[in-house]
């Protein structure tokens, strides 16, 4: 167990410190896509674990398993830890947890297009909240990429909208929580022991999942024998691996930018439902993910277009 800790913290330290190929940004950048990846073939992993569990079920055991094993691997960062860290985890732990359980609530009330459409919504939020309460300059490219990418999300998931609805609502405070969860990644990363924190913070989401189960008296585990590989995968891969690996990368990206990155997700769940659950790519979905695609690719080709003007003497133009 050791040795595969130590080789672990080897690998993310080699991503951190990547700056003889690429810059710091660029590490961010190819961070996030990876999560995003992850999380897009997660979606397949999901639809086989609610055939067993309950969602809340899923929420804690994922939780949960990642919170054990990072535990593990992570003891020795845990022990040197100050009280700052494990606040900023318990902090981040609690806003995660709630943007999971919100999703999964409204998700009861409403349709999971609408369901995941809403919950991308964070495309938008993270912008306009970092500008209102963290005095962050929300520029025209964010704008633009944010509306792209959401308007993307809403051509893939959305066959028809009739209103808002007790669960649409619900959805959208998820949304809230996600954009929240970004924000305060970004501002409790620097300077932090990133596998203290995640762990810390995977831990306070499996507590709050083991204590929602017990009131629901959902605790009980089912003999779902092949269930338990889908949990597995989610527990490693989508949740310690990806938050790990999104931790890392918040330290070379602005809040904007990684949740428009992030909006990737839809277009990689896309391509794994219809590798692996043999799902139609239509025309729509297609058209879809170019939207997102276009939105990520507004925000990342700025910094290229403000260094040429700099070069060009046009030193005013913020970054």
């Amino acid at each position: 167990m050791l040795v595969f800790s130590n080789t672990l913290i080897a690998v993310l330290q080699n991503f951190q410190n990547w700056s003889d190929y690429v810059t710091d940004r660029r590490k961010g950048q190819i961070g996030l896509i990876f999560v995003t990846m992850i999380w897009g073939s997660g979606f397949v992993v999901s639809a086989i674990s609610l055939e067993y569990f309950s969602p809340y079920q899923i929420l804690t055991l994922r939780f949960l398993l990642a919170f054990i094993l990072m535990g593990a691997l992570f003891f020795s960062q845990l022990k040197h830890a100050g009280k700052k860290t494990y606040l900023k985890g318990i902090g981040l732990g609690s806003i995660l947890y709630l943007a999971f359980l919100f999703q999964t609530v409204g998700l009861v009330y409403t349709t999971p297009s609408k369901n995941a459409f809403l919950t991308a919504f964070n495309v938008v939020l993270v912008p306009f909240i970092g500008a209102l309460f963290f005095r962050r300059t929300v520029t025209a490219p964010a704008i633009i990429g944010a509306l792209l990418s959401i308007s993307g999300i809403a051509v893939i998931s959305l066959n028809d909208f009739h209103g808002i609805n007790f669960g649409d609502l619900l959805t959208l405070v998820c949304a809230l929580f996600f954009a929240l969860q970004i924000i305060f990644t970004n501002r409790f990363v620097l300077g932090e022991n990133i596998y203290a924190l995640t762990t810390i913070q995977m831990g306070t989401a499996a507590v709050l999942g083991v204590i929602v189960s017990l009131a629901r008296g959902e605790f009980t585990l089912p003999s779902a024998g092949e269930g338990y590989y889908s949990i597995l995968y989610l527990g490693v891969i989508s949740t310690m691996l990806a938050f790990l690996v999104q931790t890392a990368s918040q330290q070379f990206t602005k809040e904007t930018e990684t949740a428009i990155i992030l909006s990737m997700e839809a277009v990689f769940g896309m391509v794994a439902s219809a590798l692996f659950l043999k799902e139609a790519i239509t025309l729509r979905m297609l058209i879809g993910a170019a939207l997102i695609l276009a939105g990520v690719l507004v925000v990342e080709l700025k910094p290229k277009k403000e260094k040429m003007n700099q070069s060009f003497g046009n030193l005013d133009i913020r970054d």
